[in-house]
Parts: structure tokens; sequence; C-alpha cells
């Protein structure tokens, strides 16, 4: 016991190393209060961040090679260029807005404190083991957290790793540092960053992670530190570690989950997690939590999936290599596993549980974000630096093994360069940018930097357009993430604006996506092409729209905006409408194809890669739905 205490004293000095060594560096800005920042009447502009981000700080991150510090991530959101941990020079075209550093909770600091232990002192073999393979290189060291991530979903980590008093202390420290370090560089008005951590919560292998962001400062968030999920395959946990918080603090925080596609069914279920029937209270519990959901990151894309949608063309975005099996692919993904496991299929669980219930479980609005282990938010595909520091830029991450257990199946390639949050906020604050996520009035990019409104009301027209028609848009209907009720022998009419990234591709399509429940208690699902580039020379057929083209050279991976549209705009009704059918409303909107990150290494390294690996993409944007509900 003796050791073991001498080890966690000497394991939690080290975790000092990384914050201390740090050198002390100049914030862009100068410091003002979120009461100096005025708010708009309502969100005139969209802010682009990252709601998903790690650093050394997470113990897999650290494994995997990061060295980059809190400071380091927040340095690289602003725009500034920082050496990464493979020795590269890394620097964002376009700053970011807003960024929440959200490192795991589970062994927060532990890998850096064991990297750093004097190695007589550290009490179990196993950790031994794993402290000589860090040390032995880049190889050895990724094995390494191979087998501690393996470890903590069969539940066999070494106990002197859980060990509750040295976690206590090693937690506090570090966040105490992570919260000197965000708080420096928030800067209301100009930059906002969040205080935030990951919620690594999993049955077995099976994925059910959720990022938590707080919305207060400092002298809140100081009051609590993070919950870590061993012992628990429930989230009610961190609701309930939410709830004292408020109660305590009376401050504001909210859950996002992530990687659906990854949960084996698991993460949108029909029940609750004990098998049972959903219960109006529980479905209420989980919507207020849960506002949000990330539906697209590196890891793979979860709005919808062929098996479900296989009307859809465009289903199946970023499924390869992700649905063979759960996020440790200790279990193997069956058919009947993927309706709990997408978006678009939860979007209409929840309106079915509803339909029972009275309440949603599932109204929630979408982002992107990276869930970058790099502490580099980039997922530009001509600056990708991977998923962690093992795969930054080099000639054979591609085509090589990426499997984040022992167990193989995924490859590089299956990797996205995905994906970003866009958030209508009334300014660039805490305050702000929070109260957008927990109304919805947000939407997800696989990366472009497209401009997408979207609202419904009941009496809009073309002519909205000519005039102040945002405003219109507030005034008279809901925005993206709101809920429209019955008016009587109306049908809704939505407005629709979607604007190229400035310096990206241009736009194919934007599309309507619709799910509904009939009487019955079945649910439906309908795409919708509502408005197109070259509509003189493109005709639905049949319900469907030629493709837009293709101009992508896979030799020099580039393209050209020589087809595709700089904006599209429409005012759309709904043919099917059915005023006693409880509904949903999103949009995707499709770019013209671009060349993969997969392409931009194939030039870069010269390479010559497996025919099968795709080098050609459309990117995407999803917005947040909007509701219709009968009564």
């Amino acid at each position: 016991m003796r050791k073991m205490k001498l080890a966690a004293a000497l394991l939690l000095g080290s975790s000092l190393l990384l914050g201390g060594c740090e050198q002390a560096r100049h914030v862009l800005f100068g410091k003002t209060t979120e009461a100096d920042v005025p708010e708009a009447a309502y969100p005139e502009r969209v802010y682009w961040g990252d709601t998903h981000l790690h650093t050394a700080n997470s113990p897999d991150a650290f494994g995997f090679g990061a060295r980059l510090s809190p400071e380091d991530a927040l340095r690289f959101a602003l725009g500034q260029e920082v050496t990464s941990s493979t020795g590269i020079k890394a620097k964002l075209e376009r700053p970011l807005d807003f960024l929440v550093i959200a490192d795991h909770s589970d062994g927060l600091g532990s890998m850096l404190d064991l990297y750093n232990a004097p190695r007589m002192l550290i009490p179990h073999k196993t950790m031994v083991r794993w402290y000589d393979m860090m040390h032995s290189g880049r190889e050895g060291s990724q094995k390494a957290v191979a087998e501690i991530i393996d470890a903590k979903a069969n539940n066999s980590l070494p106990p002197e790793l859980l060990n509750p008093e040295g976690n206590h202390d090693r937690i506090v420290s570090t966040w105490e540092r992570h919260i000197k370090t965000v708080e420096r560089y928030n800067h209301p008005g100009k930059f906002t960053a969040f205080f935030g951590f990951e919620y690594t919560l999993m049955n077995g292998g099976n994925n059910l992670h959720r990022n938590v962001i707080f919305r207060d400062g400092p002298d809140k968030v100081r009051q609590t530190f993070p919950i870590d999920s061993f012992g628990t395959i429930r989230p009610d946990d961190l609701w309930n570690y939410m709830d004292g918080y408020e109660r305590k603090t009376g401050g504001k925080v909210l859950a996002i989950p992530h990687n659906s596609n990854m949960s084996n069914g698991q993460m949108f279920m029909l029940t609750e997690p004990n098998g049972g029937p959903m219960t109006a209270a529980y479905a209420k519990r989980r919507a207020a939590h849960e506002p949000v959901v990330e539906i697209t990151q590196i890891k793979g894309d979860s709005e919808a999936h062929p098996f479900m949608s296989a009307s859809d063309e465009f289903a199946g975005y970023g499924v390869a290599g992700w649905e063979l099996g759960n996020l440790m692919m200790t279990e193997k993904t069956t058919p009947e596993m993927q309706a709990g496991s997408y978006v678009r299929e939860a979007l209409k669980r929840g309106l079915q549980i509803e339909q029972r219930t009275g309440e949603n479980p599932y109204k929630f609005g979408v982002i992107g974000s990276t869930d970058s282990h790099t502490g580099l938010s980039t997922i530009e595909d001509n600056n990708y630096f991977g998923k962690h520091s093992g795969v930054e830029p080099r000639p054979d991450r591609a085509a090589e093994a990426q499997n984040l257990g022992t167990r193989e199946g995924r490859f590089g390639w299956n990797y996205l360069a995905s994906g970003y949050a866009a958030v209508w906020a009334k300014a660039n604050t805490r305050s702000s940018i929070w109260d957008a996520l927990k109304r919805r009035e947000v939407y997800a990019t696989t990366g472009p930097r497209m401009v997408v409104r979207f609202f419904a009301g009941w009496d809009f027209t073309a002519a909205d357009f000519k005039g102040d028609w945002v405003k219109a848009g507030y005034t008279r209907g809901v925005p993206m993430g709101g809920q429209l009720t019955a008016k009587a022998g109306a049908k809704p009419s939505f407005l629709i604006s979607a604007l190229k990234d400035p310096i990206g591709a241009n736009l194919d399509r934007v599309q309507v996506v619709k799910g509904w429940v009939d009487q019955a208690g079945a649910s439906h699902e309908q795409v919708f092409d509502v408005v197109w580039s070259s509509p003189e020379a493109r005709k639905l057929t049949g319900g469907k729209l030629a493709p837009v083209g293709d101009t992508v050279n896979t030799a020099n991976a580039t393209y050209q905006n020589t087809i595709g549209a700089p904006a599209l705009t429409t005012v759309w009704t709904d043919p099917s409408f059915d005023p006693g059918q409880r509904a949903f409303y999103y949009l995707r909107v499709l770019e013209i194809p671009t060349p993969t990150w997969v392409n931009f290494d194939k030039v870069r390294f010269n390479l010559t890669l497996p025919a099968d690996i795709p080098l050609k993409q459309q990117e995407r944007a999803y917005t947040s739905p909007i509701w219709f509900n009968p009564s």
C-alpha cells in the first residue's frame, strides 16, 4: 500500500510537467467580459467550432503519441501555427470561433503520468510492461494504448490504475490547470473556449460516449471535476452528475452523444437500457440532458445506412469499416442492430415513442466535430492530420490497418476528414453559443463551411426572398431545431438557403429528409430533391435527379467549380403533408465531387493504392430537424 501511495504521489507530481514546461505565450486578444458583448435580436451569423478535441491529457491520445497540450490546441484553433507531435508545422487556413477540449475523464492525465513515473515505483507488472512499450517508440506505444483500450472495454484494467485516491488527486489537479488555461484563452466576442470533457461510457465494446459542455465560467466549473464512467453501462450516472452540478452551482451543462454508428444499436434504443419499455419520464429526461447529437466525425458518419434507407442513393456516406462491429470490434454488427445506431432512424423512433408516451427522447439537433486525438482541430482534406498522432501525415497511413483496440477490421482510408459544428448564435460567447446548442439551432458539416438556413412556417412564399427573409423566418416561423404546431387548414412551407463555402466547392443540391409516423405507429421516410444546380439541364425523372457531374482529377487531387452552383434557395411545401401525423424535416446539402484526404496523400507521397479505396466524395451538411406535432 505504501508503494502504491508513493507511486500515486509521484505520478501526480509528474503530471505537472506538461503544464509546467509550457512556455508562456500571449493570447491574441485583450480581455472583455460577456457583459461587454451585445447580443443580436436574432442570430445574424453562423459560428464555427469543434466540440470534441483531445490533447495529451487524454490517455489514449498520449499513448498514440500526442504531446500537444490544451494551450497548444487553443492556439491552433485561434489560427496560430504550432508544431505537431511528430514535428510537422500545422496551421488552420481559417481560425475557429469556438473550441471544446473534451479530454477523456476516464484516466484523465493517467498515461502522461505513467510515462513520466519512475519505473521502479510502478506498482503492477502490466503497468510496467505498458511503461516499457510506450518508451520503446511509436509502434510499441500504440500497441500499449490498444491493450489499455481493450482492457477498459473488458473491465480488466489493473486495480492500481483505478486507485480512487490517486485518481482523484490527479484529476483534480489536472482539471484545475485545464480551467486556468481555457479561461486565459476565452475572449467573449472574439473566441469562445468552453469547459468540457468526454464521458467514455461503454457497454463492453459498444460505444455510448458523451461529450459534456458547461455553459459557465471558472467560478462554477471549479466546484466540480469530471466524472468517470468506470463501473457503469448506463447514462443515468452522468445525468445525475449533471443534475447535481446544476443544483449545487446554479449553472448549466449539456451532453452530446457521438459515434452511435459503433454502438451496435444501443445508442438509440426503443427500450430503456434495462430492456423494459421506455417510459415518458425516461424519454423526457434524456431529451432534456442531450439536446444535440454528433452526427459526423473522423470515425465515420452516423446519418443513415443503406440497410434502413435503401432508396436513398446518398445514404451510407462514411460507413465503410465502421459498420463491421462496435467500437472495439469485440462484437460484430448484425443487421437488426443497425436501426439503433443511426440518427435518421433514431429521429423516427423518437416519433414512435412520443406517439406512445407523449415524450420524444430523440428530439435532438445535430452537429459535427473532429474527435481528433492530435490536439489539432483540422479536418480539411488537404490538411488532414489523422485520428491520432500515430497517423499524422506519412506515406503508409491510408492503406494500413488502424484499429483502436487490438482487433483488426478497419483501415486508414475508412477514417473521414470530418467534421465541424455550425452554430446560429446571437453572439460569440459561452452563454450564446451554449444556448443555441440547447435550443438545437445548429447544423453539422463534414468539413466545408457552407452557410445553411432552414425555417418552417405557414405562409412563406418566394416573395420573402426579395426582402429581409431571415427576419421573416424568425418572426413568422421557426428555425432549425424548432417545432411547428398545427394550423387548421394550412400546409407548412419552408424557407431554404444554402451558400457554398467561400473558398470551397460549389453545391450540387439541397434535399429535404422527411420522417413520419402513421396512425398505426409505423415509421416512414422520404428524401426530396428540392433545389439543385443547372435546373434547366437536370430534371427529376421518376423522383430521381441526374448526377451533377464530376471534375475531380485524381492525378493531382484537384477539382473545378465549372459545375454546381454557389448558392441555392427555394421555398418548399411538403406535397404529402398530413396534419394528423407527427413528422420531422431536415436538410442535407451536397457539394459537387471533391478529392478525399487519401487522394491528397496519394499525390503528396506518390502512392500506388488499391483500386477499391475511394479518392472522391460529396461532402455535405446536415441541419437539425424541424418537428411538426399535430397536437
